[in-house]
């Protein structure tokens, strides 16, 4: 890896390391955090002109030791008269952290969009965070490989990262780690890194995370902190209607299924449909390969509930993924009550009239009167429609529960959406769009965070060319 020294104004910066496997956009953001002078800003004289974020650095013919000249000018912080109105860039970077009230966004480092996107949406979990915080070395558990320690590593230094910087962060340790751990992400093609699936990146250090991080206190679960948080457990009746064969199944998954079909127009729908399958297995008393039916009821519910919108499918005429366009609507507010298995619903019913309650008395609603069958059976409809900036404040009430601890209800409120745009998921743009603790959501579009009005999230259903919900996340609504 050939070093070469770069002059800029009257500083040299001497022996800085050249990765030729990497674009030249990831060498001008070494030279940002050199130099504050932003990639945008950057002249870089080369053989042949300036040097572009995507060329070839093969034919630059750099060598070991060569000197390069860097024109620009770096961000200034100007000074705010001494009785003057002061304003977020005169503020040192920590107290910009804090004006800013969202954390800061994240350089594209070629086709990278995809992972930027994944990990802005678990950023803005706190209880991953802290999860994160208190991983060291000596906590990594004994059957966790090292790349997948050191993915950890890299996942909680990238999040503090977010949440220290007011300007773009580079996460180039973090996507190294991950090309190693998963080589996937590193495929190439004429020279370039690929875009990749956003949601294939997500699964992946989803399960790299419950693997490494700790267990809550007093589990014996290696993965009990991240399941808790986002693991989702189903029991699945599995009926064979030729041979009369039934039985009961039971799986955790970190994410349920929206299938989008021309019957398909609200994520209810779809994830009615993702709830059932058919698979073909072979039948003992039949003595050869029967079709089964499998019917899936969530029996345990998480935190954080993620979904998937099954919008790529492989087409063996092309030889690729395509997407489906189709609008499927999604609500800021969810309840999944409809899906749970008999027990759990049971397990909601309390916990469900107490936040009915807490609502009522937050609006200053009176009781009215009805009796108490009547309210239990309004209380287990369906709300998935409505606004969440409301209602979720609700759970901030003073409520007494068993024990203390927190209760689920089988709501949710919207807290984050990935995007995809473009036909294909080896092409086109993923982007996060992430609601903030001020109750603000933000558009992170890589390095360009954007602060977007409420109204303009459930527009991404798709439909179009514009982007569209690939995967959504919710924060249970609790007492």
């Amino acid at each position: 890896m050939p070093t070469v020294s770069v002059k800029w104004q009257k500083e040299v910066f001497p022996n800085i390391e050249v990765n030729m496997s990497e674009p030249p956009l990831v060498f001008k953001t070494q030279l940002f955090t050199l130099t504050g002078v932003p990639v945008e800003r950057q002249k870089i004289m080369v053989k042949g002109g300036l040097l572009k974020d995507d060329a070839d650095w093969t034919t630059l013919g750099i060598k070991n030791g060569q000197k390069l000249m860097m024109m620009g000018t770096a961000d200034e912080i100007v000074k705010a008269p001494e009785k003057g109105p002061v304003f977020v860039e005169d503020l040192p970077e920590d107290e910009q952290v804090v004006n800013l009230g969202h954390s800061a966004g994240l350089y594209n480092l070629g086709n990278t969009c995809y992972m930027n996107s994944t990990v802005q949406c678990l950023h803005i979990v706190p209880e991953l965070k802290s999860a994160l915080l208190s991983y060291t070395n000596a906590s990594r558990p004994s059957e966790v490989d090292l790349n997948s320690h050191q993915l950890t590593i890299a996942t909680r230094d990238l999040f503090n990262e977010l949440d220290r910087n007011a300007k773009p962060v580079a996460p180039m340790q973090f996507l190294s780690v991950l090309r190693k751990k998963y080589p996937q992400f590193a495929q190439q093609h004429n020279g370039a890194y690929m875009q990749q699936d956003a949601e294939e990146c997500w699964t992946q250090l989803m399960y790299t995370l419950s693997q490494s991080l700790s267990p809550s206190p007093g589990s014996s679960d290696a993965n009990a902190a991240v399941k808790t948080l986002f693991g989702v457990d189903l029991v699945s009746k599995v009926h064979c209607p030729e041979s009369g064969e039934e039985s009961l199944e039971k799986e955790s998954v970190y994410a349920l299924k929206c299938h989008i079909s021309q019957e398909v127009n609200h994520l209810h729908e779809g994830l009615k449909h993702g709830l059932k399958s058919e698979l073909e297995k072979a039948s003992p008393i039949l003595g050869r390969t029967a079709i089964y039916l499998k019917e899936s009821r969530i029996s345990e519910l998480p935190n954080y509930l993620t979904i998937q919108f099954v919008r790529f499918f492989w087409k063996r005429e092309s030889n690729q993924k395509a997407k489906i366009l189709r609008k499927v609507g999604y609500p800021l507010e969810l309840d999944v009550y409809d899906f749970c298995s008999d027990e759990l619903k049971e397990q909601l019913q309390g916990p469900r009239q107490m936040l009915r309650q807490a609502e009522n008395v937050k609006f200053g609603l009176k009781p009215d009167g009805k009796n108490k069958d009547q309210k239990d059976k309004e209380c287990d409809a369906p709300t998935s429609e409505g606004t969440s900036s409301d209602k979720g404040e609700a759970t901030s009430m003073n409520i007494d529960t068993p024990n203390n601890k927190p209760q689920l209800t089988g709501i949710y409120d919207l807290v984050a959406v990935l995007t995809h745009k473009g036909r294909s998921a080896d092409s086109g743009h993923y982007v996060a769009w992430v609601k903030q603790e001020n109750g603000k959501w933000v558009e992170f579009d890589d390095d360009n965070p954007i602060i977007q009005r409420e109204e303009e999230i459930t527009k991404l259903s798709g439909g179009g060319d514009w982007h569209m919900a690939y995967i959504c996340m919710y924060k249970a609504r609790v007492l």
